[in-house]
């Protein structure tokens, strides 16, 4: 009797045990971040200031809001490397309308809608065209970005008005304005994934795409959705820093569709689809940013700050294939 009551105690723990740890495993961006942070604020007494919490904020705005339209894409079983091009050139679009002296407003919509059509395009090409995610976006890499050199003649639009400072350079209270749009989308992706149809019908389609046809999703559309709203979130992320700027230039968004994927894998979003969420992207998104400002502080040289940024990256795609395990 005492052999099998001391069994099933051990059986309990056991359980009790796997419980605690399946938890610590899913919350270990979260974990992680508070780490990051833990240290940075012992390194630099900079770190906790308000005034530089605000600028990591401001300076993650960008990469955040692009990660939400890439988590859509990557929880489809997808990938879009042409985030950073259709930064550019969504960005390069508005600003030579806003030469013409045409309202921010106007200039704002014409760029949010060139980004869009380039997203759009890329789910085109993926489900009609049958091209593999990879292999469409890379080329849009190249053609978005082409077309922007093209469009401003390789230099630099500025000129934008006194209309188009406010998304990028106001502040309401005390809050920057990127850092409130950034907010409003996150709140927006986390009800559409978690709220509607079309969020069930996103995690189906990554899941398990065969099986989610044959229970009469339409997975094209939902891949054609999940392609347009990442091209119209680079495109909103293009506004927010041709604003701060004051300008746009060609090159802007280089290399950024690396740390937009970063955030979201680091996020905890299974490459392979149908596991994730946006609210894991924001907390990828914050280590990247909190990582640079941190190593900015200490003064250390970008070249090691590659090295950290790309381990880190190593490390949670390892943890995304350990989960996948």
């Amino acid at each position: 009797m005492n052999t099998l009551k001391t069994k099933l105690k051990h059986i309990v723990d056991t359980l009790k045990k796997d419980d605690v740890k399946s938890k610590l495993f899913k919350l270990r961006s979260l974990i992680g971040l508070v780490l990051i942070c833990l240290v940075l604020a012992l390194l630099t007494p900079r770190f906790l200031t308000i005034s530089n919490l605000f600028n990591v904020l401001r300076q993650t705005s960008l990469n955040a809001i692009m990660g939400v339209g890439l988590t859509f894409v990557i929880l489809t079983g997808g990938i879009d490397l042409s985030v950073g091009s259709v930064l550019a050139f969504s960005g390069v679009s508005a600003a030579t309308v806003a030469q013409l002296g045409l309202p921010a407003p106007i200039a704002i919509f014409i760029g949010l809608i060139a980004g869009s059509a380039l997203g759009f395009f890329n789910g085109l090409i993926i489900t009609k065209g049958k091209v593999p995610p990879f292999i469409a976006t890379l080329a849009m890499m190249t053609i978005a970005r082409g077309g922007a050199l093209v469009i401003s003649d390789g230099r630099p639009i500025s000129g934008l008005g006194e209309g188009f400072h406010f998304i990028g350079r106001g502040m309401i209270g005390i809050i920057p304005v990127p850092v409130i749009i950034t907010i409003v989308v996150f709140l927006l992706a986390y009800y559409v994934l978690t709220q509607t149809r079309t969020g069930r019908y996103i995690y189906a389609t990554g899941s398990n795409e065969h099986a989610a046809k044959l229970t009469g999703i339409n997975t094209d559309k939902v891949k054609l959705f999940a392609y347009s709203l990442s091209g119209f979130t680079a495109a909103l992320s293009a506004m927010i820093e041709i604003s701060r700027l004051g300008s746009a230039p060609p090159t802007a968004g280089d290399g950024a569709e690396l740390d937009a994927i970063a955030a979201v894998v680091i996020g905890g979003t299974s490459l392979a689809g149908g596991m994730g969420g946006v609210l894991g992207t924001f907390i990828g998104a914050m280590i990247i940013g909190v990582l640079n400002n941190g190593l900015n502080l200490l003064n250390v040289s970008s070249y090691y700050q590659l090295v950290v940024r790309g381990s880190v990256i190593l490390i949670a795609v390892l943890l995304d294939r350990k989960k996948a395990d």
